[in-house]
């Protein structure tokens, strides 16, 4: 909270140093962006061939680096703005405030906008093979959504949503078995890059079924990097066997190659309600892996929940968040070794905080006031929660209640056809999965009457 604090006077009206020093590349389809927050934009395949950095450095982002030197905001970085409009830190303070951006702090307010930047920080997702078809997910990023909609076509929502017909031309996926100019250029642009990195995550698709990871895991392993910072974001639910393999691999790279290890796990909520949002996953296996590599991988690393924060996940947060502190006070002696983070969703519109009505902020609210009862204290460092992770969920429920005056018919109406089409074509059962969405259902069934 202090780095944030301290960034928020230094950065002043517009400045966010993860326009520099901070990337997410998405490879099969060549898009980038730098943050999760502004919409992903397209990186010149012919450019690439020449200067691999441009897979960072784009045209477009160059722009948006001159808009925030003149003191403007770009208007791509809106959820910031929205955040502290309202009196809140966003993401772009605790970004900057981070030590692998604000070292270069005074370098980049004295630079053009225009310079080729190497950044410390990178996510990538080399392919978009993936297991599961996450209710919010998309082909874009998983393969098993791309050959459900290939085969039974678009959900008939107000915009036919996951259409085939959508990722063509310069949206189409790139699958892993093609050659990918993407993909091609950042392993020329590998070698810079490395030495550089203070973070490196992949993400995906599923890492744990792409060669790609263990091509970064063998180059590690053969040179390791005492500032490493490498994470790898994963639904822990693929077949044994590939388990088994990543979980050697990653016991190696802890063995004192890297400066950590975080392991980043996807689960948005609790039982038969995390299984019914992330189509595919076992609720209990995923659980054990997490005890499992908790227990096998002792040193230098942690784990981290994303809780990717969406409607469905409101019922049981709480009990996943009793879950984590469970965790904690099993596996957290000497540091704090299990984490979470709640971003909120914001695509598709249907499965967003912010079309749901007053009572369940008043449940978000609830939740957020039993963490600030079970706090870390000076004699219980590890097992209770931290401050800012009360004020991370405080900003979703700020960001939720920002909307409460808009019309969301259309959303809510979504809502049923969506989840509608979702139980018939997977064999699931929305109102027995959410019981006490029973309300909820019944108005979004009305507004798709209307």
């Amino acid at each position: 909270m202090g780095s944030a604090e301290q960034m928020k006077d230094r950065l002043g009206h517009a400045l966010c140093l993860a326009k520099w020093k901070q990337v997410s590349l998405h490879l099969p389809t060549g898009l980038n962006n730098s943050c999760y927050h502004p919409p992903l934009h397209a990186i010149d395949p012919e450019a690439i061939k020449i200067n691999p950095s441009l897979l960072h450095n784009t045209e477009h982002k160059k722009h948006q680096r001159q808009i925030m030197l003149q003191g403007q905001r770009p208007t791509e970085c809106s959820y910031c703005w929205n955040m502290e409009d309202q009196g809140k830190l966003s993401d772009r303070h605790y970004r900057s405030g981070e030590p692998w951006a604000a070292v270069d702090f005074e370098q980049i307010k004295n630079s053009t906008g225009t310079e080729d930047v190497v950044p410390s920080y990178v996510e990538v997702n080399f392919n978009n093979a993936c297991n599961l078809r996450c209710s919010y997910c998309s082909p874009q990023f998983s393969s098993s959504w791309a050959d459900e909609s290939q085969r039974m076509g678009p959900y008939a929502t107000s915009t036919p949503h996951n259409s085939m017909d959508h990722f063509t031309g310069n949206r189409r996926i790139i699958p892993a078995r093609e050659s990918n100019p993407y993909v091609d250029a950042f392993w020329s642009w590998w070698p810079t890059l490395y030495p550089a990195l203070e973070h490196f995550r992949m993400t995906g698709g599923e890492p744990l079924m792409d060669r790609n990871t263990y091509r970064v895991f063998d180059h590690v392993i053969e040179n390791p990097s005492k500032k490493l910072h490498l994470n790898v974001t994963s639904n822990f639910s693929v077949e044994q066997g590939l388990f088994d393999k990543y979980m050697s691999a990653v016991k190696t790279i802890c063995d004192g190659r890297i400066e950590h290890f975080m392991q980043y796990v996807s689960l948005d909520g609790w039982g038969s309600q995390a299984e019914y949002m992330r189509h595919g996953m076992t609720f209990d296996l995923v659980w054990s892996r997490v005890d499992q590599y908790l227990t096998q991988v002792p040193s230098y690393n942690s784990l981290t929940f994303i809780i990717t924060m969406n409607n469905l996940s409101v019922s049981s947060l709480q009990q996943l968040l009793e879950g984590i502190l469970e965790l904690r006070q099993k596996h957290s002696r000497t540091y704090q070794r299990v984490w979470f983070d709640t971003p909120v969703l914001r695509e598709p519109a249907w499965q967003s905080l912010q079309i749901l009505p007053e009572p369940y902020v008043q449940k978000l609210q609830s939740v957020r006031d039993w963490m600030s009862q079970n706090l870390t204290t000076s004699d219980n460092l590890y097992h209770g929660f931290k401050d800012y992770e009360v004020a991370r969920l405080d900003r979703d429920i700020a960001w939720m209640r920002s909307a409460q005056t808009q019309d969301h018919a259309v959303a809510q109406a979504d809502f049923y056809r969506f989840f509608s089409e979702h139980d018939r074509r997977r064999g699931t059962d929305f109102l027995q999965t959410f019981p006490e969405m029973r309300d909820w259902w019944a108005r979004c069934e009305g507004m798709n009457r209307k």
